[in-house]
């Protein structure tokens, strides 16, 4: 199923979609399940294993707090990222949680929080295990989950399904499964991309719905820029990252008024708004998956770009930015995955850095088959690319990552703009061989932070 803006662009909190988000939902989920059928009240302990790369990132990715966000019945997209630390805190001291925020029960994070470094759950690298039981010690309800990248989580049976992890009843009336696909159709009908793409949003909701909801996002986006670039101090997780985007902006500042403006300032710029992104997202603060939380710097900066230096940038230039980068997202979900954990970061960064540039091309009046190239170019440019959080924090070299992923979206938008949109290498080939390639690498050069930099910068 192709999926939707809001699918691929959802509110939450840092650092990571997958380890943080995705676990705080499967947390809440699996409570919600049992609330609905009636047997809520009878559990009495609650008991929640994490594996694979859940397990080896856990305290630098937040997993721990997550679970205990989501079993106190927080949502990513409400919970407030101030009272995080105060709700951990409380559970930790007291040695008990309520329940979806109801009713206490009690809750030793040392015995029902287990990090479980040898058994890999079978259907992906980020599984976990929740079991619930009642005051007899009488096991009520066991699932697993796995966090599957971008926020979004599947149970073991809808991951091993042959049915489409997003679901609805709706017919689209563009359901492409391929950048061939899509062309074609754009060819057919003689419409835009992003016509096609707001055409499918449009059976779902109203296109004021749509369009309000993406300036929404937007709106999160910018402020997370803004927050950015006033935030002081150093990174928490114990790596001592000094936070660099509100110097930098001082001085970009200072740069202007001497009128010492140089002609990569709009590359230090975007690198800047990028930096200020993920440093806001390394801190736990409110960020937007885009397509993850890892990679949520690429395309906030790509737009604020878009916005700041094209005297006819528009809103309706952003909602297309929008709708082109959700059919790129949607191809390379379908078709590969987004999440570190299976591709390592050509699929978060990649991917990210292939939306960004779809969605400027498009932003910019290009063609249907200049937007396909310009994604073509930004993931081709990205093949191969690990995963190595040192310290399994998402902060080196994550956050200069998500800076070079942005720049990277521009040069390929514009290489494309560049030309009339006839290239040899297709982004259906591109996607293919990223999920080959994802495949082929090591599980420790996807998101485990069990090799590349997160070995060799230690032992330096």
């Amino acid at each position: 199923m192709t999926a939707s803006v809001f699918d691929l662009f959802k509110i939450g909190i840092g650092p990571s979609s997958s380890h943080t988000v995705g676990p705080m939902v499967a947390a809440g989920t699996f409570l919600r399940d049992l609330q609905a059928a009636n047997t809520l009240e009878r559990v009495e302990r609650v008991v929640v294993s994490l594996h694979g790369s859940l397990a080896f990132t856990c305290k630098g990715h937040g997993t721990d707090r997550a679970i205990l966000l989501g079993l106190s019945g927080e949502r990513p997209d409400e919970v407030d990222p101030d009272d995080v630390e105060v709700i951990q805190e409380q559970i930790r001291s007291s040695q008990s949680l309520r329940l979806l925020g109801g009713r206490k029960i009690g809750f030793n994070e040392r015995e029902d929080l287990v990090l479980d470094f040898k058994n890999f759950l079978p259907a992906h690298s980020n599984g976990m295990r929740f079991k619930a039981f009642d005051a007899m010690g009488t096991e009520l309800a066991s699932e697993v989950f796995y966090s599957i990248g971008g926020g979004f989580i599947a149970t073991e049976a809808e991951l091993t399904s042959v049915a489409p992890m997003i679901q609805d009843d709706v017919r689209l009336p563009f359901p492409f499964k391929s950048s061939a696909e899509m062309l074609e159709m754009g060819q057919v009908s003689g419409k835009t991309i992003t016509t096609m793409i707001m055409a499918n949003e449009c059976a779902r909701r109203s296109e004021t719905q749509v369009r309000d909801g993406i300036m929404a996002i937007w709106n999160v986006m910018t402020g997370c820029i803004d927050r950015g670039l006033t935030g002081e101090g150093k990174l928490p997780g114990g790596l001592s990252v000094r936070r660099r985007a509100a110097g930098i902006h001082r001085e970009l500042i200072t740069d202007a008024g001497r009128n010492a403006k140089l002609p990569h300032d709009c590359i230090d710029w975007t690198s800047l708004y990028a930096i200020a992104v993920n440093e806001e997202n390394a801190s736990g603060g409110r960020v937007v998956t885009a397509p993850t939380n890892g990679a949520a710097g690429v395309i906030p900066a790509t737009i604020r770009y878009y916005r700041e230096f094209f005297p006819a940038s528009s809103d309706d230039g952003i909602i297309d930015f929008f709708l082109a980068a959700t059919a790129v997202g949607s191809l390379i979900k379908q078709n590969a995955s987004i999440s570190g954990a299976e591709m390592g970061c050509q699929g978060e960064v990649g991917s990210a850095s292939a939306m960004a540039a779809a969605g400027l091309a498009a932003a910019l009046g290009g063609s249907n088959e200049q937007v396909e190239n310009a994604a073509e170019i930004g993931l081709e440019h990205h093949l191969g690319m690990t995963c190595d959080p040192v310290g399994g924090l998402v902060q080196i070299p994550c956050i200069e990552r998500n800076a070079m992923g942005a720049v990277k979206a521009i040069n390929a938008a514009s290489l494309a703009l560049k030309g009339d949109g006839e290239h040899h290498v297709t982004l259906d080939a591109v996607i293919e061989t990223m999920r080959q390639t994802g495949c082929d690498m090591a599980s420790k050069y996807k998101e485990t932070s069990q090799g590349g930099l997160a070995v060799n910068v230690v032992a330096c």
